[in-house]
């Protein structure tokens, strides 16, 4: 089985796509996704760039996919050390490292520089992974 950390950028990605993720991978990520992916349905929706019900539709995806979720201490200290070493203004993103760095595999995000910028802390896999 292999571990993948995605972001909301996947999530609402993979909702997009209605895709069906292998069943041998198993999917972790910080407990602020599902946050976080309402927040950027609204976004959109309200910008006009998805209609209520689509939103309400990816949502509805994101909720049903089988992701555990963390959010404990040891996490939050290497997200703090890892946007630390980052120079980042904020510890979000770096809640996704840090979860890849002790329970996944690899870290999948759609976000180039941020996939750039911790390429030496973790793996970074393309999204087809999931396929």
């Amino acid at each position: 089985m292999t571990r993948y950390v995605i972001g909301p950028d996947v999530a609402i990605r993979l909702a997009h796509d209605q895709a069906v993720i292998r069943g041998e991978h198993q999917l972790l990520a910080p407990g602020l996704l599902r946050s976080q992916v309402l927040s950027l349905l609204y976004q959109a929706a309200r910008g006009g760039e998805l209609t209520r019900r689509d939103a309400e539709a990816q949502l509805a995806y994101v909720h049903g996919l089988p992701i555990q979720l963390a959010d404990d201490l040891v996490l939050h200290n290497v997200a703090w050390k890892a946007a630390g070493l980052l120079g980042w203004p904020d510890t979000l993103a770096a809640e996704y490292v840090a979860l890849a760095q002790l329970q996944a595999g690899a870290l999948i995000t759609l976000d180039r520089h941020l996939a750039g910028a911790v390429q030496d802390l973790v793996t970074v896999a393309p999204i087809e992974a999931l396929y």
